[in-house]
């Protein structure tokens, strides 16, 4: 008789915190990435260029979402966690940005994961629709005092899409593993 509780790794267990400690890690190897990563120029679009890194932004959001799923409400001693090693490697004002983008965003996905119904794929996506065009201006233009240029429309619309794109992934992986 095998139950799926028993498939389970055990809660104290690192594989139970993996999606976890996948956030704490990510954040900040992100942030830092902001402080370095060359601005890129879209052929013939000069006054297009992007941060690279703001393409891949969008795991943090779909991480964070199966990060809670694992620990509930103390997602927030995750995100804690991960803006005080920010704050070592990347210093205090980009710590403070990423704080101030996380919790706005962390509430507006709160609210849905706590209060709505739906199934987890439409709450993924639902949650990074919300969340991503929040959590990026919020934070570039936080990073626009520490590196000039980061609050610019490509670099928005650049990350927003980043987000959007693999929350969109993630929410069709989700939905066809649920229609098995």
């Amino acid at each position: 008789m095998s139950s799926y509780a028993e498939k389970e790794p055990p809660k104290t267990s690192l594989r139970f915190f993996k999606y976890t400690l996948l956030y704490i890690l990510l954040i900040p190897f992100i942030n830092w990435s902001f402080t370095w990563a060359p601005m890129v120029e879209l052929p013939g679009l000069a006054a297009w260029s992007f941060n690279p890194v703001t393409i891949v932004t969008g795991l943090v959001l779909v991480v964070r979402d199966f990060a809670q799923r694992e620990i509930g409400h103390e997602v927030l001693i995750a995100m804690a966690i991960a803006l005080f090693l920010t704050y070592v490697t990347s210093g205090g004002a980009l710590a403070l940005a990423s704080g101030a983008a996380f919790l706005i965003s962390e509430l507006v996905d709160y609210a849905l994961f706590t209060f709505t119904k739906y199934k987890l794929s439409t709450r993924v996506l639902l949650s990074s629709a919300l969340a991503a065009p929040i959590d990026t201006t919020a934070f570039l233009y936080g990073a626009s005092f520490i590196r000039d240029a980061q609050f610019t429309v490509p670099n928005v619309v650049m990350s927003v899409g980043g987000k959007m794109a693999g929350a969109i992934i993630i929410w069709w992986l989700i939905r066809h593993r649920m229609e098995r």
